[in-house]
């Protein structure tokens, strides 16, 4: 059933195999058992507000297809069918949606997750026109419901949501019985920064800039999911000199990333060495690609039509060289982690999601292909230059910090043989086109697969060539409800461990 609503919806400017949907409000609930049936991922939800309606939106990853599925809500309804019980990673997009758009799913938790009396109970962001300024004042702090877990010798510890160092805020509220986790529940939302009403007031030909800062670590993929989605409406051809420039960057990242998680997991299981290693290498990782691509933080490289600038050959060569060296240290270091029995011990076994659990909570990305669900868009829905590049997917099954970590090596691994290939190969030609101005009333799709997992971009036209609406969405969605499953039963103390081996972001979820 599922496949053939994919195949006779019509295409979706931007991301590969993208679809579009009008769905009526007694088909939203079954669409989506129909897609969990059919083995489908939610890959986001949200609502866009009208004057004349409402619309809540779910995006489906398929079987080499995304399905942006849309219910238009009657003028003045303000509830829908919910699907968390089909999807339970959808409770907390409704509960934001009803935060910023005033809209409500039918399901039980309607606790508020992103306002934190910033703003009255009763305005919606959102919804309101965007030169209103939000009123001054918010109502007393909501009394926020946790689950209470009670009996001899429970207790609690709250822990946030100010933390130490430099750690973005979060509330987690542990629910013991001696060391051992029995319930963790979270609390986010404590960074949101009104992103999707700034981007309402945005150029549409500079709005990618804003979308590199949606998650600076993932500044590369949403970037390039913006541009992806703005050039599909524009029906613009990108050089392929610039697309495969786009692939350095985002193997760029993913490499920075994994370096610098590599050696905080070592850190936390009270091993320094790693630490000192890691860092070693990232910032080597970081020298040379600034010298090669300008930036050590790639926020501003990726621009409708291409990037920012071109690459010296002399630059690509050292690029290539840093990663070969890069290979073999962390080769070395990648068995002293293996043989070290302290650090065997804090990582085998901590943390575990099962395979069954993961795909019933729709843990993706790293995390999921760590337990068991072998999704990578590079692989599985590639854009170009990736249907070239041929990916080597990486996974383990035993879903625990060890699985993780050695995701983690085999990713960053890949990614050093993939920049490899693409400085070899990078194709002559330009490195930019113009790009049009998309009409009015446009809409289109992004999706990159980041180094934490699948960033979506879903963008709309407005009048003056500006923004109507648009919707990005991180996988830390998805993965930080399964946080809470993965503590269970482990010590409070191999908790920062556990979390730094999702090491989620915050900043993406809040946005």
């Amino acid at each position: 059933m599922l496949n053939e609503l994919v195949e006779q919806s019509p295409p979706l400017p931007g991301a590969p195999g993208a679809r579009c949907l009008d769905v009526a409000v007694d088909g939203w609930h079954a669409l989506a058992r129909d897609a969990a049936a059919a083995g489908a991922r939610l890959l986001a939800l949200w609502a866009n507000p009208a004057r004349a309606h409402t619309a809540v939106l779910a995006a489906y990853l398929c079987d080499r297809a995304v399905l942006v599925a849309q219910l238009r809500l009657p003028a003045g309804e303000t509830t829908y069918p919910g699907i968390a019980d089909v999807f339970p990673a959808a409770a907390r997009m409704q509960r934001a949606a009803a935060d910023l758009a005033g809209v409500r799913a039918d399901d039980p938790d309607s606790r508020p997750w992103l306002r934190h009396a910033v703003w009255p109970s009763a305005y919606f962001p959102l919804a309101a026109p965007s030169e209103d300024p939000r009123p001054a004042g918010g109502p007393p702090v909501d009394q926020y419901p946790f689950v209470r877990v009670s009996g001899d010798g429970v207790h609690e510890i709250p822990v946030g949501p100010v933390h130490a160092g430099i750690i973005e805020p979060g509330h987690f509220r542990f629910s013991i019985v001696g060391e051992k986790v029995l319930k963790l529940e979270q609390r986010l939302g404590y960074v949101h920064k009104g992103i999707e009403r700034l981007f309402a007031n945005t150029k549409l030909l500079d709005g990618h800039r804003l979308a590199a800062r949606v998650s600076g670590d993932s500044a590369v993929a949403y970037s390039w999911a913006y541009c992806q989605a703005l050039e599909g409406m524009s029906y613009a051809t990108v050089p392929a000199r610039a697309l495969w420039l786009r692939a350095l960057a985002l193997e760029s990242e993913r490499i920075a990333n994994h370096l610098g998680d590599l050696g905080a997991l070592g850190n936390d299981a009270g091993f320094a060495f790693g630490l000192a290693q890691f860092s070693r290498l990232k910032e080597l990782w970081l020298r040379h690609l600034e010298a090669a691509l300008g930036q050590r933080y790639l926020l501003d490289f990726v621009v409708p039509g291409g990037v920012t600038r071109d690459v010296e050959h002399e630059r690509l060569a050292s690029l290539g060289t840093c990663a070969r060296t890069i290979v073999t240290e962390a080769a070395v270091v990648r068995a002293i982690y293996d043989e070290h029995s302290g650090v065997r011990d804090r990582f085998v076994g901590a943390g575990t999601v099962a395979a069954e659990l993961a795909k019933r909570l729709g843990l993706i990305g790293l995390a999921g292909r760590a337990s068991g669900q072998a999704c990578d868009l590079r692989v599985d829905l590639p854009c170009d230059p990736y249907k070239e590049l041929e990916v080597n997917k990486c996974g383990r099954e035993e879903g625990d910090v060890a699985a993780r970590v050695a995701v983690r090596f085999d990713e960053l691994f890949e990614s050093l043989r993939l920049v490899g290939n693409l400085v070899k190969h990078l194709p002559q030609g330009e490195r930019r086109v113009s790009v049009a101005v998309p009409p009015p009333g446009s809409a289109g799709v992004g999706l990159i697969e980041g180094w934490r997992g699948p960033v979506m971009i879903a963008l709309s036209a407005g009048a003056d060539g500006c923004v109507a609406r648009c919707h990005p969405h991180d996988p830390s969605w998805q993965n930080w409800p399964v946080l809470e499953h993965a503590v269970i039963g482990n010590i409070v103390p191999d908790f920062p461990l556990i979390n730094k081996s999702f090491n989620l972001s915050y900043s993406g979820h809040d946005l």
